[in-house]
């Protein structure tokens, strides 16, 4: 039992490499691609940078750099070294080979991480056709490496199949994947268009990973969403409905968080996910108000919005994480921001207003007496909003009620102001 124990316990001894070109901030992604090793349940053992012009086109690294690496890891009994860029099939063979170590680069921690907690078949498809994508122009480049299997981080996942698998298999298996996506996808269109036959109205929680968004979520309506302080710890898209102090309900959906340098074919594998934002009438995009990166972190997440169409759509700023920041109130708001603790449960009725406050107008919350012989336009009222309660008086039925603005004409003239 306790060789059992160890064994299960294990984790991956990695080193972190990047060659700093001066194109971004090196420090701060090595920070994040530590975050996301751990996250993949890697032990970081050392980071190695070094500053170039450019990457080598051999070993994306420079030889003597990496011939002091390969002392340094076996000193350090290190299993695993990743880097923080994309690395060819070339290149991975060339650096395994003066290392004598596995390498992965950063979209392949990456998608593993996905593989790892993509639990809807839509999900694990979604994995599967970027790890395809990803695998297929690398394949003439592995020449040996093709006949190896391997286990651990950057080889698992949904429909993983034999490294050997040639490229017209792949490009078959990518096409059957992007077939049965298609119909998932057509299947959540028409969820969409009933969402908005029915009037449902959506808001979409949007925002860098690891921000608060399934805790905000599970807080707000109990759903029951994984909720771990590790990046992208949820991939599946989750709905839930609430009421809005106005009466309204309002269908909130999770999706997935965004990430800095994502590659931009895990966008395209994860875009059916993403474009909830794009039908939604309402994005309440959360912001890590803690992280010393956060107005970076909402840039990140504006631009992908832009790319996606989401510009004219209603966004309303939640700063999160408030409780961590001790000059908290000094952090000004306005009619579209508000801040709040998802852990905590604090500001959610500011958060609640604001997000009434911002939505379209599709109706009005109405005080109508309607005479008896009017008495079929309730339900009416109520097949297509809402109705609160019904009092009966001796001119007619007092109705609260929210009503469709399709329906003001005919209502308006019943109403009572109180």
């Amino acid at each position: 039992m306790t060789d059992i124990k160890e064994l299960t316990e294990h984790k991956t001894r990695a080193v972190l490499v990047a060659a700093d070109l001066g194109e971004y901030d090196v420090e701060r992604s090595m920070d994040e691609l530590e975050e996301l090793a751990k996250t993949a349940e890697a032990e970081v053992v050392a980071t190695v940078i070094q500053k170039r012009p450019s990457y080598d086109s051999a070993t994306c690294i420079g030889s003597g750099r990496l011939e002091e690496l390969a002392a340094e890891c076996e000193a350090l009994e290190a299993e695993l070294i990743i880097f923080d860029c994309e690395l060819t099939a070339v290149q991975v063979r060339n650096i395994e080979k003066i290392l004598d170590v596995r390498v992965i680069d950063r979209t392949t921690l990456i998608l593993d991480i996905f593989a790892q907690r993509a639990l809807s078949r839509e999900g694990k498809l979604q994995v599967e056709l970027a790890q395809q994508r990803y695998r297929l122009p690398r394949l003439a480049g592995k020449g040996v490496a093709l006949s190896r299997l391997g286990g651990g981080i950057g080889t698992r996942g949904p429909g993983e199949t034999k490294l050997e698998t040639d490229k017209r298999h792949i490009r078959t298996r990518i096409a059957a994947l992007e077939a049965e996506l298609r119909e998932l996808e057509e299947r959540r269109e028409l969820h969409r268009k009933r969402r908005k036959k029915d009037n449902v109205i959506a808001g979409a929680i949007v925002g860098y990973t690891n921000v608060g968004k399934s805790t905000l979520l599970n807080a707000l309506t109990d759903a029951g969403v994984l909720a771990e302080n590790k990046l992208f710890a949820t991939l599946d898209t989750t709905s839930r409905s609430l009421e809005l102090p106005d009466g309204r309900s309002i269908l909130l959906i999770d999706t997935v968080g965004l990430i800095r340098r994502l590659p931009h074919h895990l966008v395209d594998a994860f875009k059916s996910t993403l474009e909830e934002a794009a039908s939604a009438d309402i994005i309440i995009h959360i912001i890590d108000a803690s992280a010393d990166d956060a107005a970076e972190q909402a840039e990140v997440t504006r631009k992908l919005l832009g790319e996606l169409g989401c510009s004219d759509i209603p966004q309303i700023n939640v700063l999160n994480k408030c409780d961590k920041l001790p000059e908290a109130e000094n952090i000004p708001v306005d009619g579209t921001t508000v801040k709040i603790s998802a852990k905590e449960r604090k500001g959610f009725d500011e958060l609640l207003d604001c997000i009434a406050r911002n939505l379209p107008q599709t109706s009005r919350r109405m005080k109508l007496l309607i005479p008896y012989d009017k008495t079929s336009l309730i339900g009416t009222i109520r097949s297509e909003g809402k109705v609160f309660s019904e009092d009966y008086l001796p001119e007619g039925t007092l109705v609260d009620a929210l009503v469709d603005n399709k329906m003001l004409y005919m209502v308006e003239k019943f109403q009572i102001n109180e």
